[in-house]
């Protein structure tokens, strides 16, 4: 995986050889990326992933042999690290977006997006945080419920740990967390940690999504 000062290493995904093709060019030319490859399906994903060991996949949803909820699935439940994952989607209110997540996906982006944007997602993720847009994701988790909705209420939070399951809700970082309660960053990184083990949470964007669920966070209404 990428050291601290080694660009991102990215596979996208995409059954869509333009779009694919348009990707790669332009992320390409973004600072701190490197497009190792990329793959017309689910099967192929998983296999490139596992060749190629990217720090980030690039997985678009819908497509042949293999969908990305499926492919998702998969390579994050194989041998050794595995990649992280962001979802790139046309629509923001996609069901299978949410599946996606549940499946251990780190985040989604949107496919109109300025690619700018769509790199600062990538770098974001591959460096450990989330990409999340709570007011779609909100949407989202309400309309297609995952069956993890009641870890929350089994998990026994702290209180201190339910204050950092609603801030990471509303996109913020471990430092950006830190700052607003006023402890040191690796203070927050362990309550993380103990948030994601009580939850059963493959990462925080799955966090997020239980926390949804399970009603402790309200699309549009701040921790």
């Amino acid at each position: 995986m990428t050291g601290q000062d080694a660009p991102v290493t990215l596979l996208i995904a995409d059954d869509d050889a333009v779009t694919r093709s348009g990707l790669r060019t332009l992320l390409g030319m973004q600072p701190g990326i490197t497009v190792d490859g990329e793959a017309a399906d689910g099967v192929d994903a998983v296999r490139q992933a596992r060749q190629l060991r990217p720090d980030v996949v690039l997985m678009d949803v819908r497509m042949p042999r293999l969908n990305g909820i499926e492919a998702t699935r998969q390579l994050l439940a194989g041998p050794g690290e595995p990649p992280k994952v962001v979802v790139i989607t046309t629509f923001e209110n996609d069901g299978y977006v949410t599946a996606a997540l549940g499946a251990g996906a780190s985040g989604f982006v949107l496919k109109r997006l300025p690619v700018p944007r769509i790199a600062e997602a990538v770098r974001v993720v591959a460096a450990g945080e989330a990409v999340l847009f709570p007011a779609a994701l909100g949407r989202m988790v309400t309309a297609r419920p995952l069956a993890s909705a009641e870890a929350l209420p089994r998990a026994a939070l702290t209180v201190r740990e339910e204050e950092v399951l609603r801030l990471m809700a509303t996109g913020l970082s471990n430092p950006e967390i830190a700052e607003l309660c006023r402890v040191s960053p690796e203070t927050v990184k362990t309550h993380v940690g103990n948030v994601l083990t009580k939850l059963g949470a493959q990462n925080r964007t799955h966090a997020v999504v239980i926390a949804y669920e399970s009603g402790l966070v309200v699309p549009g209404i701040a921790g």
